[in-house]
């Protein structure tokens, strides 16, 4: 008996792939403050053979001191040693998971620099807007972002201070030049992509000025926060690389806690969202999911089951380019930085408890991974159903199948599949061996009818 793959739950999620169906892959991964070592291992043991595409790491250069997680994101210099590790461990990091398959994304700060005076991590001094790259004419003159300036006043976004942050002169010619060459350092030890924080503070064209510095084609998207009414838009920043679509995770985060996944059949432009080709999305990312940067009823690993149903949503549903989060329990604490214990700690896995929750690795989101790698090339919803209300099943042109169901009751239907009849391996609770004769979990037929 050879068994296809699919993906299904009990409360409940189905989706099926054939075993036939073509892997790329489609995902990629925020591995939030986890070390060099850490992600290295990770790479090799789990995000590579799972089919994971990149692991979005931490910034890599210096940094203030303390143990918050903000602090990373206060840059002293362009020296690759920070929280996360030292400049010999980032570039094993780099080479090991480029070895498993798995491209490295650099979270990138080019808005800024620190605030205040005093020792980074990796001993240079600085303060009073001098750093080993930079003086004080480097930066713009000091003022202050006022909320109100976010809805009206485009010149303070882009020209004053983020939360008291050095604001660098990125139309200067200095400027852009020691931000291309720190982004292509890291090229040449093999980084593929870049993450720019807090994009919408840069204005575009000096973005596109700073881009045609850089070799080649680096994978970038550009941290833009626009819910809309905003003096600075995302679509400002669409010729310069991929965008957050931030939309896309308050909108799935009110749907599935107050609303209706009847709702979801249009998901994505149909709701106002930016190109998909264009759009990075998540359920929820390392600063929304602390009520910051964007904020709206997103949905967490906190939510348990729930959080299951939404990742599942956006890893079967074609929109986007979509980034699973990875984060640890910060305990009430939105500040608190990584758990002092490591991920990969003398060989137990510090996930699931108090610590690391390593998301990316549960059954469900990993398998809604598997799902996408092999849905990728049937970019289409076909098959749509729904009971009007919370329980809601789509096809991805016969490569894929999918059922989700957040009612407090069973999903008893008949549903129509663009599937071919045959057995199927639910691989959001286990998996389908190479060959395809044995299935770990439950198998669920498909009727020679299609249902």
């Amino acid at each position: 008996m050879t068994t296809k793959t699919l993906l299904a739950a009990s409360l409940s999620l189905g989706l099926a792939i054939p075993a036939t169906s073509y892997a790329a892959p489609t995902t990629f991964v925020h591995l939030f403050e986890w070390s060099w070592p850490d992600i290295a291992q990770e790479c090799e043991q789990f995000l590579g053979p799972k089919g994971y595409a990149a692991v979005q790491v931490s910034p890599p250069n210096e940094h203030i001191q303390g143990s918050q997680w903000w602090t990373r994101y206060q840059p002293v210099s362009y020296e690759l040693t920070s929280r996360g590790g030292n400049r010999s461990e980032f570039i094993d990091m780099v080479q090991r998971c480029g070895e498993a398959g798995v491209d490295i994304y650099v979270d990138t700060l080019i808005n800024h620099m620190a605030a205040g005076s005093g020792v980074g991590t990796a001993g240079h001094s600085y303060g009073d807007k001098y750093f080993p790259d930079y003086s004080p004419q480097d930066f713009h003159t000091s003022c202050a972002i006022n909320p109100e300036d976010y809805g009206n006043d485009r010149w303070r976004v882009q020209h004053c201070e983020l939360v008291g942050l050095a604001d660098l002169d990125t139309d200067a010619e200095y400027v852009q030049n020691t931000l291309a060459n720190y982004i292509n350092s890291l090229q040449s030890l093999g980084v593929k992509g870049f993450r720019f924080d807090a994009a919408k503070h840069v204005a575009a064209d000096d973005i596109a000025s700073l881009m045609s510095k850089v070799v080649g084609n680096p994978v970038v998207f550009q941290e833009v926060i626009d819910q809309g009414g905003e003096a600075v838009s995302a679509s400002e920043y669409l010729a310069t690389g991929l965008v957050t679509e931030f939309k896309y995770s308050t909108e799935l985060g009110n749907t599935f806690r107050n609303g209706k996944l009847a709702w979801l059949s249009n998901f994505g432009e149909g709701w106002g969202f930016m190109p998909s080709s264009s759009a990075v999305v998540f359920v929820d990312n390392h600063d929304n999911q602390r009520g910051h940067g964007g904020g709206g009823n997103v949905i967490t690993y906190a939510d348990g089951r729930l959080y299951d149903l939404a990742n599942v949503f956006m890893l079967a549903y074609p929109y986007g380019y979509p980034k699973v989060m990875s984060s640890y329990d910060y305990h009430g604490d939105t500040d608190a930085g990584g758990p002092s214990v490591p991920v990969h700690n003398n060989g137990e896995l510090e996930c699931f408890g108090s610590n690391w929750q390593c998301e990316h690795r549960w059954s469900y989101i990993a398998g809604g991974v598997d799902f996408r790698n092999n849905t990728t090339e049937h970019w289409q919803v076909t098959q749509w159903w729904d009971n009007g209300n919370n329980q809601i099943a789509f096809g991805r042109a016969g490569a894929g199948h999918v059922a989700i169901n957040k009612e407090e009751f069973a999903l008893q239907a008949t549903i129509a599949t663009d599937m071919a009849p045959g057995r199927y391996c639910n691989v959001l609770k286990g998996t389908l061996s190479e060959d395809g004769s044995r299935c770990s979990a439950e198998v669920i037929t498909v009727q020679p009818d299609g249902t």
